[in-house]
Parts: structure tokens; C-alpha cells; sequence
């Protein structure tokens, strides 16, 4: 039976992982955030954002003992899996797929309003289909050319956003990103307080998705050595970009015209340089990079926790197929692409809460992440009682300190996010309550038996 399990093909290096690692957030740094400022200030929205930054910080040390413990595709999934049974697995591994499956939409429009700036007779949703298209096939070729790609539009993300920052280094004061940097009129009032929890989801969005590097593990070389050097120099690389980027971005000139836009960087290089200059339409073209680093790399994420699910019995077992020649798990790639493609035409269509749908539903894959890292870190302490002997080549530093801080700033923040978006959240615990519940009587509530993450 073992010799029939479907196996993926191992040819990741650690430059290979560390693209994923920062390729699959880079994206956060170009849009998204900055609607941060507009909840919290930007003095509120640097406090968020350090105490975010921290938990990320913690998670990844302590996450990639996990990692490199069990090498499975399935990441979180493998993990709880083992520490907490089926029931675990399946809420680590749905909450994951929510993440990693309703995140690329977002990204594939804004890849289309990218397009749409320089060809205004673009549909933006036509531009998003075919990101979709091209980068489903990519995908489905080969892992080491989907990773490669992945490394290169990564490493020329990360010089754009330097040459950005260089860029309007001399136009930063700190008098421009502190003027008006509290919610409210009052500094620590309720109101600044308020917007400090509202923004949550604004800073997590610059680290949202790096954890998909534990979906590649299956793929990797000697993933007891690479995994540790991919994650640890990649939620730094992601830590100094994230606090440099929105700084710079900050004191450049009116934050307050920035904190509503899709597109801050360009904007806020415009009243520096002037809309005529080269630097700026290098900007708007490199930015597609970014964009296409995280859309490409989340992309590689869902088909492996899709494949991951499936080959443990809780999704349909033809998702778990892998092509005969490619070695990569192609059902998976074009189901996670038949559900974007859905969600990107439905955006017009439907609101929730007044929001677009593309709006609701990157809220709804912080929630995943949240849960997921929950139960990530419930999973190394469940495992360090349960598993003393586990071989672990990497050990979490700072235990239990780190791992109960990330812990317990995912909880804060899962319980802010609730009051701030309780529509959203019904709708999140509806569909993992079905999911779970679904997947538990699948052939009887035995599904995971036939799989064993161990393997």
C-alpha cells in the first residue's frame, strides 16, 4: 500500500524555499496595508504592526520545528493530524485551505488593476483570468520550474521595493509620518485604541502565507537543513521590508492620501518624483512582480493542502492524483483554480457587510491563518508532551516562551477580528463546521486512518 501512495517530486534547494517563503507574502508589501493607516493612524498602525511582526517572528521559530519534524505536504494539517486525531487534522487543514484558496483572487485582481493602469481597455477581470491560466499551467509543468520563477520574480520583488525606498529616502520626515498618527484626537484614547485592534488584519497581511513553505517540505532537499535556513532568513527578509516600506512610505508626504488606495508605493513615489519620471513607471511595471510572486507561490500552497486532504482520505481521493510525468499534484492545481476564477467573476455580484466580495473574503482567509496558527502551536506543545522522542533536527527556541506568545497573540487576534467583522466570521464557521463535519463522515468518520503522516 505504501508503494501506491502518490509521491511528488524532491528538487527544492534553500534559495528554491526561500523565494516561496517571501514570494508567497511579497505582495502584502505593495497594497493592501496601508488601509491600516486609515483604522488606526500611522504611530497606531506601527504599534499594530510591531506586535504582528513579533508574532510572526515567534510563530516561524517555533513552527519550523514542526516542519522539519514531519516533512509533510499537508503542513499544519500533517501536524495536527498527529498531535490532536482527525478532528484536529481537519480543522488545521481546512482553515488552511481557506487561506490559501481565497487569497490568490485578491491578488489576481490587483494583478488586472495593475494591467488595467497601463492598458486602460484591459478588462481587469480578463487580465485576472488569464494570470489565472498561466499560472495553473506553470504550476502543473514542473515544481523546480514553478519554484525557480518563484525565485526570480521574488528576488527582483525585493529590489524593487529597495529602490523604492531609496528612492524616497530624501524626501522622508518624521514630522509627515507622525502628523495626525492616532486614531482619534487622543493618543492611547479609546478611539486609538479601537483602530490599533481594527488594523489587525491590515498588518497581517504583510506575513500572510509564509507558513506555505511547510507545503513544499514533501519537495525540498534535505528539508531537515533547508527548511530552517528558508524560514528564518525569510520572515527577517519580510520583517525588514514590511517596517521599511510603510516608514518611508509614511513620511514621504500626505500618508492620509494613502491610506485608501490599491496602490501606495507608486503614489507616494509620484510626489516625490513626479508623475513623468522613470523611476515611477519602473515602479508600476516591477510591481507586477510582487503581485505575481505571491499569486504563483499561494498557488503552489493550496494545491498541496488540497493534494495533502485528499490523500488522507478527508477530500475526494481524485484530488490526491499526481501527473505521471510532471510529478505535481494537477487535480488539486486546476480544482483551487475553478474556485478563484468562481470567486473573481462573482465579485461585482456579491457584498457581504457591505464589503466587495474580494474584500470579505482576504478577511476570511486571515481567520483560516489565525486558526491555523492556533492550532499549529497547540500542536508543538501537544507533541513535545505527547512525542518526547519525535526526531526534531530543529528545536524551537525560547519554548515555551515564543510558541505561547504566538499562541496567544493569534487568539487576541482572532477574538478582534470576530468584533470587528461578525458577519464574516458566521460565514467562516459555517463552512469549516461543514467541512470538518463532512470530512468526519466521509467512509465513516475513518478518514486519516488510511494515511499515515509519519510516513
Amino acid at each position: 500500500m505504501q508503494s501506491q501512495t502518490p509521491a511528488l517530486d524532491k528538487s527544492l534547494n534553500a534559495f528554491h524555499l526561500w523565494g516561496i517563503a517571501v514570494g508567497l507574502v511579497i505582495s502584502g508589501e505593495y497594497f493592501g496595508w496601508s488601509y491600516g493607516w486609515a483604522s488606526a493612524g500611522t504611530l497606531g498602525f506601527l504599534i499594530t504592526t510591531i506586535f504582528i511582526a513579533a508574532m510572526y517572528v515567534a510563530f516561524i521559530f517555533s513552527f519550523t520545528e514542526l516542519t522539519t519534524a514531519i516533512p509533510q505536504a499537508g503542513g499544519p494539517f500533517a501536524y495536527s493530524l498527529r498531535a490532536f486525531g482527525p478532528t484536529g487534522g481537519a480543522i488545521a487543514g481546512f482553515a488552511t485551505l481557506i487561506e490559501f484558496v481565497f487569497a490568490p483572487p485578491a491578488i489576481a485582481l490587483a494583478i488586472g488593476a495593475y494591467l488595467n493602469v497601463q492598458f486602460p481597455s484591459l478588462d481587469p477581470k480578463l487580465a485576472a483570468l488569464g494570470a489565472y491560466i498561466l499560472f495553473v499551467t506553470l504550476n502543473i509543468v514542473g515544481v523546480r520550474i514553478a519554484a525557480t520563477f518563484e525565485l526570480f520574480v521574488t528576488v527582483l520583488a525585493v529590489g524593487e521595493l529597495l529602490v523604492f525606498m531609496g528612492v524616497v529616502a530624501p524626501a522622508f520626515s518624521l514630522a509627515n509620518f507622525t502628523a495626525g498618527g492616532w486614531a482619534g484626537s487622543d493618543t492611547f484614547g479609546s478611539a486609538a485604541i479601537g483602530g490599533i485592534f481594527a488594523a489587525i488584519p491590515f498588518a497581517i497581511w504583510f506575513f500572510l502565507a509564509i507558513e506555505g513553505v511547510a507545503m513544499a517540505a514533501e519537495e525540498a532537499k534535505e528539508p531537515k537543513r533547508t527548511i530552517p535556513i528558508a524560514y528564518i532568513t525569510g520572515v527577517l527578509t519580510l520583517t525588514v521590508l514590511a517596517f521599511g516600506v510603510m516608514i518611508f512610505a509614511g513620511g514621504a508626504g500626505d500618508w492620509k492620501a494613502l491610506s485608501n488606495l490599491n496602490d501606495p508605493l507608486p503614489q507616494a513615489m509620484k510626489g516625490v518624483v513626479g508623475e513623468s519620471s522613470g523611476w515611477l513607471h519602473m515602479l508600476v511595471w516591477l510591481g507586477l512582480f510582487g503581485l505575481v510572486a505571491s499569486f504563483h507561490g499561494i498557488i503552489m500552497g493550496y494545491a498541496r493542502q488540497i493534494f495533502a486532504l485528499s490523500r488522507a482520505g478527508f477530500l475526494p481521493r481524485v484530488l490526491a492524483r499526481v501527473h505521471p510525468r510532471f510529478r505535481t499534484p494537477h487535480i488539486a492545481t486546476l480544482a483551487g483554480g475553478a474556485i478563484g476564477i468562481g470567486a473573481i467573476y462573482s465579485d461585482n455580484l456579491i457584498t457581504i457587510a457591505g464589503q466587495s466580495l474580494t474584500a470579505s473574503i482576504v478577511t476570511m482567509a486571515v481567520f483560516g491563518a489565525l486558526v491555523m496558527y492556533a492550532m499549529s502551536m497547540a500542536s508543538l506543545f501537544k507533541l513535545r508532551h505527547s512525542e518526547p522522542n519525535l526526531a526534531r533536527p530543529y528545536r524551537a527556541p525560547l519554548y515555551p516562551a515564543a510558541p505561547a506568545f504566538a499562541l496567544a497573540m493569534a487568539a487576541i487576534c482572532f477574538v478582534a477580528l470576530v468584533i470587528f467583522n461578525p458577519i464574516i466570521f458566521a460565514i467562516f464557521a459555517t463552512i469549516m463546521t461543514v467541512a470538518v463535519l463532512a470530512s468526519r463522515l466521509r467512509a465513516g468518520g475513518a478518514a486519516g486512518a488510511s494515511f499515515d503522516p509519519a510516513i
